[in-house]
């Protein structure tokens, strides 16, 4: 059985985003039915919609940055309650029983998480996201919002928020830590307030001048024009870890000159090949690294989530009615946005 919602789908990869009928199933003894409030638009968003990746299937219904209020729970639900503010992010299944999944990180689920839209889930059916009025998602993926954490500039935290967060997490920034961040984009912000939060020394790098007193506005302590020669000099040597923000290939090898011994870069922005091709002498020159990192688990987004309330970490965004986002993704495309868009989904 299933349920009528409406939705903004995307039903090819030229043409606009447009209004849809959408199916959910009908809320099960494990199930969250969440009415949709906020919905956060993510580059992933614009990338799956126009089939950059090659693997769209249409119609697709994205938006995976996704905070509502509960108006439904299964009859098995025991973490949450009707009228609760909860989320959802990238995913809403895994196989909960490889050694990923036990260790708390379903997005490196061995036989495949399953994403929140653009996948197929557990029925057999297509996922779609959140920009619509409904979703139902089974409990364990339903995370709770905090008292104190604003609603509608939370969503983008589902993606943008612990994408930066988690690396960060992983090798426990804290006082007496330097960190880079490159590219003071919808990720970079957050990687920088974060790391600033968490008591570390930070460096913004950015290839645009005029960023530099937003970069100090956001609580950077130096930021580095890595254009200029000079500065990146100035700065070899000096960093314990770099989050990399930037989705385009770009040349790594100044910013790995900006690592101490055992240092580490962390790419959370690039997908693909890395060009030019990194010089790997860099690397052995001091025990660097060079590694990866995408989204978190469940329990960790929930811990990012709560740091948030608890250290008033928000995101900037731009809040944008649901007609507004084929705009919305003309604008994405050239970097016009500060820094995330949501969706007041109110107006759908």
């Amino acid at each position: 059985m299933t349920t009528t919602v409406k939705s903004y789908a995307a039903f090819d990869p030229e043409s606009s985003l447009g209004a849809w009928d959408l199916e959910r199933r009908v809320t099960e003894p494990k199930d969250v039915a969440i009415e949709i409030r906020y919905c956060g638009v993510c580059h992933s968003d614009l990338h799956s919609a126009k089939n950059h990746w090659g693997s769209t299937h249409y119609p697709l219904v994205p938006g995976h940055e996704i905070v509502g209020v509960v108006s439904e729970v299964g009859s098995d639900v025991t973490k949450h309650k009707v009228g609760d503010w909860v989320a959802v992010g990238c995913l809403v299944d895994s196989c909960g029983q490889c050694g990923s999944c036990h260790e708390g990180e379903e997005q490196y689920c061995e036989r495949g998480s399953i994403g929140t839209y653009g996948a197929v889930g557990r029925d057999g059916k297509p996922t779609q996201g959140g920009y619509s009025q409904k979703i139902v998602v089974v409990e364990d993926f339903v995370l709770r919002v905090p008292e104190g954490l604003d609603p509608a500039s939370a969503a983008p935290l589902l993606c943008a928020g612990i994408t930066s967060y988690s690396p960060l997490n992983f090798h426990k920034v804290g006082p007496g830590m330097k960190v880079g961040v490159i590219g003071l984009g919808g990720l970079g912000h957050m990687a920088l307030k974060f790391a600033v939060a968490m008591g570390a020394e930070v460096t913004m790098f950015t290839t645009s001048e005029s960023k530099r007193e937003e970069a100090a506005r956001l609580g950077a302590h130096h930021v580095v024009l890595s254009t200029e020669r000079a500065e990146m000099k100035a700065t070899f040597n000096t960093l314990d870890l770099i989050v990399d923000t930037v989705p385009v290939p770009h040349d790594l090898g100044g910013y790995i000159r900006c690592l101490r011994r055992n240092g580490n870069l962390v790419m959370t922005g690039p997908i693909g090949l890395q060009e030019p091709p990194l010089n790997n002498g860099l690397l052995m020159m001091g025990r660097k690294a060079v590694s990866g990192s995408a989204i978190g688990g469940i329990a960790e987004t929930q811990q990012m989530l709560d740091f948030c309330a608890e250290s008033g970490v928000t995101c900037e965004v731009e809040m944008i009615a649901m007609d507004y986002i084929n705009e919305a993704y003309e604008r994405l495309e050239k970097n016009d946005v500060h820094y995330r868009f949501v969706i007041d989904m109110a107006t759908l």
